[in-house]
């Protein structure tokens, strides 16, 4: 089942649900059929306790948005969640979402969701594809046909608008962050080597960086962490490094810039794409004073070099990943 990318809100209830569920934390919104954001809930993701702690996170997220909109879960038509792994949206279950805790088994999240929250239907999709779907719809993406979205952050996922259509092929198209750019380069967490995400994802970047410092290179990358009261290298803490020129912080973001670039360039090789749409928390946190970079490195890359396409930054920003998934409510 294909995502929807029209914007109609259909008959029943006006109000609806989306839920973006990322490896670093939950966000929930209540929409009314204008798209317009009514309420809000975050909190972060939980780290250990498996599917079902994260949907008890999900209906507490889900509840506070409620509350701020003044609502009650009866109310929506609906809630759609976008989510990391493999999304079954018949069954309604997600399989290796390897960013989630212990989450490699199929789970239910759609029934049990529904469960938690008055029985409200609930609908999944990919957690990068409604995103795209968002910024397609009502976003970056708004008067192009085509268009690739990138989104930079725990990992690096994407997608693919082809001629008005979200491309799924044989269900697993998108996979941006796996496009092999170095054979034989560093492991990725998905077990083969060289892949965009091996460089870029925002937790392989982490463990690149504890393995230099173990070698005794000075960062400061972890002495913000702390002030910050952070577990892990938050896109917040890269960026605070990078701004004050923190050495290591400054090469493993190039590295990711190259890696991308490098990806970028070669699906627009492919498909000629005229447009780019960069997300995630990464892409959010650096597209304002490293876009110029990423499109550098793209160029150098390109095969048609004198008609490179739009690198464009999100224009749904952190609400996009919620609004897309709000449409999968029909």
């Amino acid at each position: 089942m294909g995502l929807p990318l029209a914007t109609d809100a259909g008959p029943g209830p006006k109000l609806r649900g989306g839920i973006d569920l990322g490896g670093t934390k939950i966000q929930a919104l209540v929409l009314d059929d204008g798209h317009t954001v009514l309420g809000r809930g975050r909190q972060e993701t939980p780290r250990e306790g498996g599917p079902e702690a994260v949907v008890a996170a999900l209906v507490e997220t889900m509840n506070a948005a409620l509350k701020d909109a003044g609502a009650q879960a009866g109310e929506l038509a609906g809630i759609g969640v976008g989510t990391p792994g493999a999304v079954d949206t018949v069954g309604g279950t997600v399989a290796n979402a390897r960013n989630l805790p212990d989450w490699i088994d199929p789970f239910p999240l759609a029934p049990q969701l529904s469960r938690g929250l008055a029985d409200v239907p609930v609908r999944l999709g990919n957690d990068v594809n409604v995103a795209i779907a968002g910024e397609y719809a009502l976003g970056a993406g708004r008067g192009h046909d085509s268009i690739l979205g990138v989104w930079w952050g725990t990992g690096v996922g994407g997608g693919l608008v082809l001629g008005g259509e979200m491309w799924h092929g044989r269900g697993y198209a998108g996979e941006f962050g796996h496009q092999v750019i170095r054979r034989g380069g560093d492991l990725c967490g998905c077990g083969n080597r060289g892949c965009v995400e091996a460089y870029a994802g925002r937790k392989m970047m982490e463990a690149w960086v504890r393995g230099k410092k173990a070698e005794g290179h000075h960062t400061d990358l972890f002495r913000i962490m702390e002030k910050r009261g952070r577990d892990r290298l938050t896109s917040g803490v890269w960026w605070r490094a990078v701004r004050d020129e923190d050495s290591l912080a400054l090469h493993a973001v190039e590295r990711a810039l190259k890696a991308l670039g490098a990806g970028i360039a070669s699906a627009v090789n492919l498909l000629d794409l005229p447009a780019v749409v960069i997300g995630g928390g990464m892409g959010e946190r650096f597209f304002a004073s490293h876009g110029a970079q990423l499109g550098q490195y793209v160029h150098e890359n390109l095969f048609r070099a004198g008609d490179p396409p739009a690198l464009l930054p999100t224009e749904l920003g952190d609400d996009g990943g919620a609004i897309g998934a709000s449409l999968l409510v029909t």
